[in-house]
């Protein structure tokens, strides 16, 4: 088999090529330089490059092109990219260097991915560890040592943020005018009624935050009228 050495010109048409777009494929850098896939390999080694985490390693990018964020994390489109390679090693490096660990959600967020099935398989290959704080799972370093530490940083994190209930809600400004335009539409009504007709529309709102707004923005609430049927029944003079 014969091989073709990579010129100078495949290196110059490579390095034109991701001046005009900073992520390729590689057929794109096939047609750009004019030869086999393995030819392209070479070159990009040549010049340093990257393949995404994300579509299977598809999209490749020079090492000098990329701004990552304070995870590491770089992304062009729909193309994901780390300094610490694949998906699988991102999330142990992520695990490990957190404070508090992360949950699912948490890290799918930061990634950009699905991670269910790749937690999942870090878990039973005992990469990283999981434990269970409160109704969610945390995933956290596999070393014990520094699995507690994370564990007492996230109870500490949820402890601090548990009296949401009334002052969160003030600075929440949509909550709120919710409450508030409930309060207007609905003057007779009880406070639990306020948080059933609330609760009924998606919105995630106590009584406790309602009797909050109530203070905090002086409004005073009509007496709940009685029904027909709880107010006494007046005697009938005797005939």
């Amino acid at each position: 088999m014969t091989i073709v050495s990579v010129s100078v010109e495949h290196l110059h048409r490579l390095e034109k090529l991701f001046g005009k777009r900073p992520v390729a494929v590689l057929a794109a850098m096939q047609r750009a330089l004019g030869t086999s896939g393995r030819t392209v390999l070479r070159a990009l080694s040549k010049l340093g490059y990257l393949t995404s985490y994300s579509h299977a390693g598809r999209y490749y990018t020079l090492q000098r092109i990329p701004s990552f964020d304070p995870h590491g994390l770089w992304f062009y489109g729909e193309a994901r990219f780390s300094t610490h390679g694949t998906l699988r090693a991102t999330i142990v490096i992520l695990v490990k260097q957190s404070a508090a660990g992360y949950t699912h959600q948490e890290l799918q967020q930061v990634v950009g991915l699905r991670v269910h099935d790749t937690l999942r398989s870090l878990v039973e290959d005992a990469q990283i560890g999981r434990e269970q704080v409160q109704a969610v799972f945390v995933y956290v370093d596999i070393e014990p040592e520094r699995a507690a530490a994370q564990l007492a940083q996230r109870r500490k994190a949820q402890q601090a943020s548990a009296p949401v209930s009334a002052t969160e809600l003030a600075r929440d400004p949509s909550q709120v005018i919710d409450i508030l335009v409930a309060i207007i539409h609905h003057p007779k009504y009880a406070l639990s009624r306020i948080v059933a007709e609330l609760q009924s529309r998606g919105k995630e709102i106590t009584e406790a935050q309602v009797e909050q707004v109530l203070l905090t923005y002086g409004v005073k609430k009509t007496a709940h009228s009685r029904s027909r049927r709880s107010r006494p029944c007046a005697r009938r003079p005797p005939r």
